[in-house]
């Protein structure tokens, strides 16, 4: 295995345990996202309830620049861990109203909005852990293979969440949901991201006191404000979670139902169209990730994105939805991953578990565009609405390249050296 390039981050022990790990949550979220989701959406027969229910599950994000600083502090391992043990403690909580019989979609609802307290800012820290203990020569192919874990669960989750709970019920698929959550939780124990250790007081030989959360949250902002790649990575993120991401994650069960009439497996297979094409891009990332320029490929391959998703808008066959899909997941996967990778690579290590708290931030705009979406889509369809995000996408995207072409176009610029 040690010979391959592209598993070369194997070679670190934390991240043999992280893997896996995250595999174990990635699953277990994609399937109680899609099982929640679409019983919300039979349950209450409201797209706007539904969107709802995305949405909450961000409302979090406000909180993951916070929770990043108490990762820099205590270490992204201890307060990863201490994250998935709550994710399971919510499963079980579902579990238990599914097998007594009072699950409501209003149960739900609630459930959903504690988990969303701190599950947006799973994956930042799991970006952070993989940049705190991953040697930075093998940091693009490690980035490329953590993704495949979400790729990989999306697939999983979307065609066996979604079936299993067809064949078998709600509580026999949330009892497997909450013990991949306890997995993923125990793995996590064993990986190693250290708190990067304050320098010493030359006088009294003991640890500098450190300044408040509050100020270590204040100068990371700064420091994203004043790095042009930063914002640039960042507003990158915030457009895509406004525009894109809507129709690929809380809108998916309405589009299985309402406009493909399709029952939950194709619900499963639609988005498992998307994620498999997010896998294709995860691996070519971890194999090509060396010869590309990351600030070129983030924003070039962003709006191809748009571009394929505005054929999923006004295509009626199924078929070729599925395929356009495939290749919006690739885009998204080539963007989103390079985006980590300026943010990770070329930032101070100091900072990095506050800036990928800051970068769960631009999730913001998520929540806030399936409410749109929701409040559109009776009022004037849902191709109309799809069609409209989209173009605002992609040309939010050219004028961002225009804005920042300087710190991304430059094959010299320090966003596209790797």
């Amino acid at each position: 295995m040690s010979d391959v390039a592209a598993l070369a981050p194997f070679r670190t022990r934390s991240f043999r345990f992280q893997w896996p790990a995250d595999l174990c949550t990635a699953s277990a979220m994609e399937m109680e996202t899609l099982i929640l989701g679409w019983y919300v959406l039979v349950e209450s027969g409201s797209v706007t309830l539904l969107t709802i229910f995305g949405a909450l599950q961000f409302v979090g994000t406000l909180l993951s620049p916070l929770i990043g600083v108490i990762g820099d502090r205590l270490g992204a391992s201890k307060v990863l861990c201490a994250m998935r043990f709550c994710y399971a403690i919510f499963a079980g909580a579902i579990l238990f109203l599914a097998t007594t019989k009072q699950l409501s979609p209003i149960a739900v609802l609630v459930i959903a909005a504690l988990a969303g307290l701190i599950r947006p800012t799973d994956i930042g820290l799991r970006s952070a852990l993989v940049g705190a203990t991953v040697p930075a020569s093998h940091l693009v192919a490690a980035m490329g293979i953590s993704r495949t874990t979400m790729d990989s669960a999306k697939i999983g989750g979307a065609l066996l969440g979604t079936g299993f709970m067809a064949l078998f019920g709600m509580a026999p698929a949330y009892l497997v949901i909450t013990v991949i959550y306890l997995a993923g939780a125990l793995l996590t124990l064993f990986t190693d991201g250290k708190p990067i250790a304050g320098p010493a007081l030359a006088d009294a030989g003991m640890a500098a006191p450190k300044p408040s959360p509050w100020l270590d949250l204040k100068e990371g902002m700064a420091y994203i404000w004043r790095t042009p790649r930063m914002l640039a990575s960042m507003s990158v993120a915030a457009l895509v979670n406004l525009t894109a991401y809507p129709l690929t994650l809380g809108l998916m069960p309405y589009i299985a139902r309402n406009v493909f009439h399709l029952d939950q497996q194709g619900l499963g297979q639609l988005v498992a169209s998307f994620s498999f094409g997010a896998l294709i891009g995860s691996i070519a990332i971890s194999v090509l990730g060396p010869y590309l320029r990351p600030a070129r490929t983030m924003v070039i391959a962003c709006a191809i994105w748009f571009v394929f998703l505005l054929g999923f808008a006004l295509s009626s066959d199924v078929r070729l939805a599925m395929g356009l899909l495939l290749c919006a997941g690739v885009m998204q996967s080539l963007s989103m991953l390079t985006l980590t990778v300026i943010l990770l690579r070329t930032s101070d290590q100091r900072f990095r578990s506050r800036i990928m708290g800051v970068r769960m931030l631009a999730i913001y705009p998520l929540p806030l565009g399936l409410l749109i979406a929701g409040a559109l889509i009776p009022r004037i369809g849902y191709q109309e609405t799809a069609i409209s995000m989209v173009i605002c996408g992609l040309l939010l995207t050219l004028a961002l390249a225009i804005t920042w072409r300087r710190d991304i176009v430059p094959s010299d610029a320090p966003g596209n050296r790797i």
